[in-house]
Order: C-alpha cells, then sequence, then structure tokens
C-alpha cells in the first residue's frame, strides 16, 4: 500500500470528504499508509483529528480493515473520546482501548486454554498488598512513606525488572533511596508482596501485561491468534511508553511494522514512572522505512501564550531541545500572559483568587479556571482563599470520580431508586443525595468535606441535565452515570479546577493561573540532575500550553508571611521575562523587583498612616476603607478610557489595567514614563502600548484642575 497519489485511483468521495477538516500535515498523517509512521505533535496540534480521521480515511478507502485495527492510549477517558469520534467518522467497529484494558481483554481470553481455570482478580490497588509486604518484614511505614514505596514498586514492574535485578538496576537509574529505605530493602518489599499475591490468588494491573507478554513469547498458537485478530496499530501519546508496554507492542506486531505512533518529547514528564521518549525519538532507528510527519500548528492558544511557551523551550538541552517543535499559533492575538511576583504564598494564593473573583463577576464560569501548581501539598491554599470568597473549586489528581467512596456510595442508591417509579427525578436525586451529606449551599470549610460535597453536587447538575430532556427517567440518568465511569467521564463540577502539572496533562481550560513558579518549586530542588532538570522545564511547558486565552504565572518570595524574601523566579523563566516580547509583569507587595523593572509600593497609608498589610492596599498605598486621594472625575475618566481600549484589544478590562493598577495611576498622577513605570501593575509592555496615552489623559485632567472657576 503506498500514499494516494496521481497515479493511483481517485478516492471514493466521502473519503475525500474525511480529509476536507483537516490541515495540509494533519492529510498527510491520514493518506500515509504502507509504511511506519511517527507523527511529532506539539501541544494543541490536533493530534487526536488527525489519528482518528486516518482510521477513517483508512477505512473508506478499503486500506484499512475496522475490525483489524487496535487504536492504544494511557486513559480510559482518551479511548472514550477517539472511540466518539470515530462513531462521528462512521468507523464504530475499530477497537480503541488504553494498554490495559486491551491487554486485559485478551488474557482474560486466553488465561483458560494457557493456564486454565478462571483468570484471578485484579487487586483495585497495591497500596493494602504493599502495606501487608512490610508488616511481614517489621518495616514501620507511614501513609507517605507506603505511597511512595508503592510508587517504586510500579516502576520496577513496568521496567520489567524482578526482585533480584532491582537493586543494580535502581544503582544505575540513579534511583534515590525510597522513603529511607534502600534498594536491598526495596528488594526484599518486592519479593514479600509477590509473595502476598500468590497466597492471596490476586494479580495486580501491571501483571495484566506481563502475564500477556509471558502468553505471546512462549505460546506461538496464541501469539498468531492475536496478530490475525490485529493487523493496523496506532499508538497516542507515545512519549509515555514505558519498557513494559513497548515489549507488548512488539509482540503484538510480530514481524509487522504496521504501526503509527503520535507523541511529543517536550511532554515527557512521567520518566520517575518508567515512560521512556527514546521510544519516540529513536522510532525511524527502530523501524527503519519509518516516516516522520511533524504537526506544529497550533490551535489551542493564543500566540502571545504560545510564543511565551516557546521560549522556555528555547532554554532546553539535550535531546529535550535537539527534538523540540515550534509551535506557530493558528488563532487571533489575544491579552499578553502576566507574570506576577508576591511577598508570601498566602499573598499569591488570594492575589490569584481575587483576580478569579473578578473575572467571575465579569461573568467567566469559574469551571474555565485552572490553577495549576508543582506539588499536591500547594492546593490547601489556594482552597482556603477560594472558600473565603466563596468561589467553588475541583481539586483533581486524587481518586478518579467513580471510583470515590461517595460516588460508588451514590451510584448504588440511584440504582435502587430505579425500581421505584418517581414523578420527579431531579427531586428525587437530591432526596437521596441529601442523606449522605449534599447540602444546596456548599460547606464552608476545605479538604474532605468540601471533596465530598463538591462529587454529590457533580450528580446533582448532572441529574438536572439529563432529568431535563423530555420523558428523562431515573433509569437514563443511571444509564448514563453507568456509561461515563466505564470511560472514566467525570461530570463537570462548575468550579476552578485545581490540579497538579501532571495530573493536569491532556486537559485545557480557556483561563489558567501557573502557581509557585519559583527556583525550589520549579524546577523542584529534588531534581539534581541534568536530566531531571529538564524534565522539570517540559512541566512548566506542559502547564503553559493548557491555557487557551489567558495565562498568569506567579511566584511568591518567601513561604509565609514575615519571612526572609529568599526565593527567586524560575529559572524557565528568564528567557522569557528577557524576550523581546516579553508578557506583562506585575509586582504584588514584595519582592520590590519583578522582571527587568522596579515599582514603588507603600507600606503605610497615605491617608492614616497606618500600617498596610493587603497587597492590593500597598500597591494603592492606602486603606480600602480610607478616602481616595484622586477625584472621583479623574477615576471615571480612566475608567471610560479602559472600557474603549477593552473594546478596541477584544480583551477583558482588567487585561489593560486592573482597578488597583488604575486607581494608583489616578492617586499618583505620574508626570513622566519614569514615574508612570513606578506605578505598580504598569510594566515596561504596559508603558509602551497605554503610557502615551494615560499621561495626555493625566495632563489634561490637571489642566482642567487648574482652569476650573
Amino acid at each position: 500500500m503506498t500514499t494516494a497519489s496521481p497515479e493511483t485511483p481517485a478516492p471514493p468521495a466521502d473519503a475525500e470528504s474525511i480529509l476536507a477538516a483537516l490541515d495540509p500535515e494533519q492529510r498527510e498523517v491520514a493518506r500515509t499508509f504502507g509504511t511506519p509512521v511517527c507523527v511529532l505533535a506539539g501541544a494543541g496540534t490536533g493530534k487526536t483529528r488527525a489519528l482518528t480521521h486516518r482510521i477513517a480515511y483508512g477505512v473508506a478507502t478499503g486500506q484499512l480493515n475496522p475490525r483489524h485495527v487496535l487504536a492504544v492510549t494511557f486513559t480510559a477517558k482518551a479511548a472514550a473520546e477517539m472511540r466518539s469520534r470515530l462513531r462521528d467518522l462512521g468507523v464504530p467497529a475499530v477497537q480503541a482501548r488504553t494498554f490495559h484494558a486491551a491487554a486485559l481483554r485478551q488474557l482474560r481470553h486466553f488465561w483458560p486454554r494457557v493456564v486454565g481455570g478462571a483468570m484471578p482478580d485484579i487487586m483495585p490497588n497495591k497500596f493494602p498488598g504493599v502495606g501487608e509486604a512490610c508488616q511481614r518484614l517489621h518495616l514501620s511505614v507511614d501513609r507517605a512513606a507506603l505511597r511512595d514505596i508503592v510508587a517504586e514498586v510500579d516502576w520496577s514492574r513496568v521496567t520489567m525488572l524482578t526482585p533480584e535485578s532491582y537493586p543494580e538496576a535502581a544503582e544505575k537509574a540513579r534511583r534515590p533511596g525510597v522513603a529511607g529505605f534502600d534498594a536491598r530493602s526495596i528488594s526484599r518489599i518486592l519479593t514479600q508482596y509477590e509473595e502476598v499475591k500468590k497466597e492471596r490468588g490476586v494479580i495486580d494491573f501491571e501483571d495484566v501485561l506481563l502475564h500477556l507478554v509471558g502468553f505471546l513469547t512462549e505460546r506461538p498458537d496464541v501469539a498468531r491468534e492475536v496478530r490475525g485478530q490485529y493487523k493496523h496499530f496506532v499508538v497516542d501519546e507515545y512519549q509515555d511508553v514505558s519498557a513494559l508496554q513497548h515489549s507488548l507492542l512488539r509482540l503484538w506486531l510480530g514481524t509487522s511494522d504496521d504501526v503509527c505512533v503520535v507523541g511529543d518529547a517536550a511532554q515527557t514528564i512521567y520518566t520517575f514512572a518508567g515512560a521512556r521518549a527514546s521510544y519516540l525519538l529513536d522510532f525511524r532507528q527502530e523501524f527503519k522505512r519509518a516516516r516522520t510527519i511533524r504537526l506544529e500548528r497550533n490551535y489551542r492558544s493564543t500566540p502571545q501564550i504560545v510564543r511565551m511557551a516557546n521560549t522556555v523551550l528555547d532554554g532546553a538541552r539535550g535531546r529535550t531541545k535537539a527534538s523540540r517543535l515550534t509551535l506557530v499559533s493558528q488563532r487571533e492575538d489575544g491579552p499578553p500572559p502576566l507574570v506576577e511576583s508576591f511577598p508570601d504564598d498566602p499573598a499569591e494564593a488570594d492575589g490569584i483568587a481575587d483576580r478569579i473573583q473578578h473575572l467571575v463577576a465579569e461573568g467567566r464560569p469559574a469551571a474555565e479556571v485552572a490553577i495549576l501548581f508543582r506539588t499536591n501539598s500547594q492546593s490547601e491554599a489556594f482552597e482556603q482563599a477560594l472558600t473565603a470568597r466563596g468561589i467553588g473549586y475541583l481539586v483533581r489528581g486524587g481518586d478518579r470520580f467513580f471510583d470515590r467512596q461517595e460516588v460508588r456510595r451514590a451510584m448504588v442508591s440511584l440504582r435502587a431508586a430505579t425500581r421505584v417509579e418517581q414523578l420527579d427525578p431531579a427531586r428525587a436525586v437530591r432526596d437521596i443525595l441529601a442523606q449522605q451529606g449534599w447540602s444546596e449551599k456548599p460547606p464552608e470549610t476545605t479538604g474532605s468535606i468540601r471533596d465530598r460535597w463538591d462529587s454529590l453536587n457533580a450528580l446533582v447538575g448532572l441529574a438536572d441535565t439529563v432529568t431535563s430532556r423530555p420523558g428523562a427517567t431515573m433509569v437514563d440518568l443511571v444509564r448514563e452515570l453507568e456509561e461515563r465511569a466505564e470511560a472514566q467521564s467525570a461530570p463537570v463540577v462548575d468550579g476552578v479546577t485545581l490540579a497538579s502539572v501532571h495530573a493536569a496533562k491532556g486537559l485545557e481550560w480557556p483561563v489558567v493561573f501557573v502557581a509557585g513558579a519559583s527556583d525550589g518549586l520549579l524546577p523542584i530542588s529534588m531534581a539534581s540532575t541534568a536530566a531531571e532538570v529538564e524534565e522539570e522545564r517540559r512541566l512548566l511547558y506542559v502547564a503553559l500550553t493548557r491555557a487557551r486565552d489567558l495565562l498568569t504565572v506567579s511566584w511568591s518570595a518567601a513561604r509565609t508571611p514575615g519571612a526572609r524574601g529568599s526565593r527567586k523566579a524560575s529559572r524557565f523563566l528568564d528567557g522569557v521575562l528577557e524576550h523581546p516580547d516579553s508578557p506583562a509583569s506585575r509586582p504584588g507587595a514584595g519582592p520590590r523587583r519583578t522582571g527587568r523593572r522596579s515599582a514603588t509600593v507603600y507600606a503605610e497609608c497615605r491617608r492614616c498612616g497606618q500600617g498596610l498589610v493587603s497587597p492590593r492596599d500597598q500597591r494603592r498605598g492606602r486603606h480600602e476603607g480610607c478616602p481616595p486621594l484622586a477625584d472621583g472625575t479623574l477615576i471615571e475618566a480612566l475608567r471610560s478610557w479602559r472600557r474603549e481600549r477593552s473594546a478596541v484589544n477584544g480583551a477583558p478590562a482588567y487585561a489593560v489595567l486592573t482597578d488597583a493598577a488604575l486607581e494608583a495611576v489616578a492617586e499618583r498622577a505620574p508626570r513622566t514614563e519614569q514615574e508612570l513605570l513606578a506605578v505598580p501593575g504598569i510594566g515596561p509592555g504596559k508603558a509602551e502600548r497605554f503610557g502615551p496615552a494615560l499621561l495626555a489623559l493625566l495632563a489634561e485632567h490637571r489642566l482642567e484642575q487648574r482652569t476650573e472657576p
């Protein structure tokens, strides 16, 4: 089979219509058959569209049999989305599954033939088994240590290590001691963990892949049957493939090379869990006839956001730099990203929450906003700040929605309710969930109580959506919940998303705040090698490319109020702040410098002389309750000017000047560009774009004041 050319018969009209929605590079992906294909696809470049249209085009032109195609991805949600798109394109027979789901299906089929009897149950998670292994060895571990040990067990399995081979491999990979235990101790835990599973008669998720690798290696009849069923392979997120998954893919292929892989080395952020970008980067060495296609047209983010993300990668080293893609935004211009600094972590949380409150007041749904951070421990400050302002939120990165205890319990109750005729399903759902802790108003607290309420409230919202359809019943609601659970498609929560960057991978929002962008957090202090630092750079790149319209990157100088500000902005922002098109830069109450400029802030109120605490008051130079230093006429004139600029730019008013900056301009009434630059919220970029107009407006106001009778 070859790529369509002038010498080949014209494809069917419906096949050509499949290509109509693709750009030239995506179309090349869709039309390339008969050779291994490696698609290097940057963030937001439409890789899923290219993959699904490739399969649909191949089926429409007779180059692919849909029943012989296996599309593999890494999450159940991504697999469900791929199946949905393929159905919409008229090819519902194609199998689109995660590595584990595809392997599990095959393992269940072959287990009776190869081993005999039913396949063992699968442990829902490793924590109980690893915990028991530690107890048997008389090792005392707390929850945090157990989590670290489980992560190391995962790494050992996906890299296909035995307990005996683990110590040497861990040393070679420079794996640090885990939870205070050396490699020999971890090896003993691995041995004991295998014993625990054997005695319980269970296997874990990695065993699913390992057993299938064994079946395909040792049983030629099993390998022939699988290869007879699946002849064409598509693998998404190929930069995240582990040694175990790569071995399974090669066994599925056998001597064939009919495979199309898609990935982006700049989004490799799971090497600690066994992911190897080398399989993507060395694809042409492994598959000699391979063709490489690059997708660099970004459809997600504004040019300003894309420029910032590209600049972060400009400083990359090693293979990240050599293999990088340069994104080109296909969207209209938007507001420049902001880089902000704050005196401490609570001030940063409050500052971001204030901005979000302003956005929500302007009509922006909270669900369109995300706050991303490096570690889960950073979430609490933002939870408290949002709760104090009555803004809902959702914390991602913990248990999957449908695996949460309160959600499972609620679904059991809702299933039971389908046996009772209900006149009002929406009301019935509220009554059922109210018995389990749901209420009309959210709890005024954070943590597990708020998490539980958010989960139940999401079910209420979904129930309202489903039961609003004519004739909808409780049965319809439960059916939709079960379908969503299978696809791991959680209902949307009407609140701000709080997530670690790892948990945000593959997602996007119109508005993104990347918090804690300081050395020690990004890159994390534990990143000691050059390779580890480069992975931290890729983390920031992934965070930036989650944003569609508005992006803010912030950091704080100290952890707690009053502490010495020893932190510095992330080294990954050096190129951003020095770039000729650098984003607007705004300080909080401190440190006194942000980027390349210095702004004056006040420690005491210029009206009453008392100390100023909040960053907003420090920028303004007075308490909120103290009388303004500028007259209302000037403030109204500035607001009118801001509205006009906002309309011309097609951007929110705050992107031109925040309320605090506008008040500061009015109260300080700068006469020169240098004085204007001393106003917090007015950086070089804003001074260049808006300075002449602002200074002219202020001069006109002074003239009017002098000529008034």
